[in-house]
């Protein structure tokens, strides 16, 4: 069973004309595309996904950017999907990141980074839960050349 990770493609993305290059990052790393939708996180659900930054003081300035305009919810998989997942996308500070990764090629700073990525099996599970809940939307797949 291959593991899977909650990936967003965030506003900032949408504005730079950057999704289809985010996600063939993703796809050229090995991961596959599993689900994927756009909705509008209202105030109530962007406080519940980042529930663990509440006592942070970039909490309200996260909450205020991810609801601003529509996002790109999308579920990876493949092996190691979260830690996979995580070395292409780059340090959450774009100057942090490593050559080569989505947030040091087109991040603005460490809230406006282009790419959500979960941080951790037990993130990702619960964060898959609540944007696809009953893994409505998200299908496993195999890799098979159909001929007509």
């Amino acid at each position: 069973m291959m593991e899977k990770t909650l990936i967003i493609i965030k506003a900032d993305a949408f504005t730079k004309r950057l999704v289809g290059k985010v996600i063939s990052k993703l796809e050229d790393s090995g991961l596959r595309i599993l689900g994927a939708k756009m909705i509008w996180f209202d105030k109530a659900l962007a406080r519940e996904f980042y529930i663990e930054h509440k006592s942070k003081d970039f909490y309200y300035p996260l909450i205020n950017f991810i609801t601003s305009n529509p996002v790109m919810v999308m579920v990876a998989g493949g092996e190691n999907a979260v830690t996979g997942s995580r070395k292409i996308i780059g340090a959450t500070d774009p100057a942090r990141a490593r050559e080569g990764t989505i947030r040091r090629m087109w991040a603005q700073d460490g809230r406006h980074n282009i790419v959500h990525g979960s941080d951790s099996p037990v993130s990702a599970k619960r964060e898959i839960n609540l944007l696809f809940p009953g893994e409505e939307g998200i299908y496993e797949w195999e890799d098979k050349e159909y001929r007509l």
